[in-house]
């Protein structure tokens, strides 16, 4: 009798946690006067519908590429990871303007890491949070050891500098950070989902410009976000009291507003911190968590062993999110 052979599967670490994180932006600031001058809007207006005061604009020649380059280099410096340490990366993304190549593997070639897993992930705005919920996840499980995240994005590219309901939002850049193993968890479990059936809400108008029912997904975001930030401290152990800092993805500081008094309703402290990079990073999709999160470890407001919770919402509608341990 032939005996079938038995698969054996990889096992990892008992945790993970994030190791390190880097952010690049476009040098090329972009003012609300500086808009004002191109379409029918103000400062005045900008900062009352959106809360952002400028945010960063690439030349035509900066490639999404170039800024997710940059930041994962960052990263792994950060972490004091060699780019040889690295199995796989993984770049959400919406905006990359071809779909073959991908732009994880140039990614990779560029920074140096020898042959990863390399793959691009499309969850619009909550594409940040379903990375750091597979790396973590692929880390466990044994089928990585580290795995560098990149959210990078160039909007310019796909707004209509003319659409005021837009143009004014939108912005580019990138975040990372480098996901390793640990003795204890570090990252708690994700928590996502979507809503397709509102997927009319957001898409690209003529296959070129992203365009967005601004009070729907608005309605959708105050109202449904902040149950999916409660879900996530729940599945990691957590109460609203023990997160010290609150980073939801930047794409309206009345949302992000919103979603802070509702944890604090349901017992966050006062002092938690709240994100606001939207205020002069603008929205920069799957780049925004990641980003806020450097600039808040850079400025202090975020410090090692505090605990996060991120969630990202967008496109799709699609949201993910999961508290973790700031690095």
């Amino acid at each position: 009798m032939t005996t079938r052979p038995t698969l054996r599967l990889t096992t990892g670490p008992s945790g993970t946690r994030i190791l390190g994180t880097g952010s690049h932006q476009p040098d090329r600031v972009v003012t609300n006067d500086d808009l004002s001058q191109l379409m029918d809007t103000s400062d005045q207006w900008i900062r009352d519908r959106v809360g952002i005061v400028e945010r960063r604009f690439a030349e035509k020649d900066e490639l999404l590429v170039d800024f997710a380059v940059a930041a994962g280099s960052a990263a792994l410096a950060d972490a004091g990871v060699e780019p040889s340490e690295v199995d796989t990366l993984i770049l959400p993304n919406c905006t990359m303007p071809t779909q073959i190549p991908n732009a994880a593997a140039q990614v990779a070639a560029r920074i140096g890491i020898p042959g990863p897993g390399a793959f691009d992930l499309n969850a619009a705005c909550a594409g940040f949070c379903y990375g750091l919920g597979l790396a973590s996840d692929l880390v466990r499980g044994g089928s990585a050891k580290k795995v560098l995240v990149i959210g990078a994005e160039k909007l310019t590219d796909s707004v209509d500098p003319l659409d005021r309901a837009n143009a004014i939002i939108f912005a580019d850049g990138a975040g990372a950070a480098v996901v390793g193993g640990a003795d204890e968890p570090g990252i708690g479990p994700v928590v996502w989902g979507s809503a397709g059936d509102l997927a009319g809400l957001i898409y690209m108008r003529d296959d070129r410009y992203i365009y967005q029912e601004g009070q729907s997904v608005f309605r959708w975001a105050t109202t449904q976000i902040a149950p999916i930030a409660m879900r996530a401290l729940e599945v990691a152990g957590l109460q609203p009291s023990d997160v010290d800092v609150l980073i939801p993805h930047q794409a309206n500081l009345r949302i992000v507003e919103s979603i802070a008094k509702k944890l604090r309703s349901a017992g966050a402290r006062d002092e938690m911190v709240v994100a606001d990079d939207i205020k002069y990073s603008g929205n920069t999709s799957s780049a925004s968590v990641p980003l806020a999160l450097d600039h808040m470890r850079k400025a202090g407001t975020a410090k090692s062993g505090d605990v996060v919770l991120a969630v990202g919402f967008g496109a799709g509608l699609s949201y993910a999110g999961q508290a973790f341990i700031c690095p």
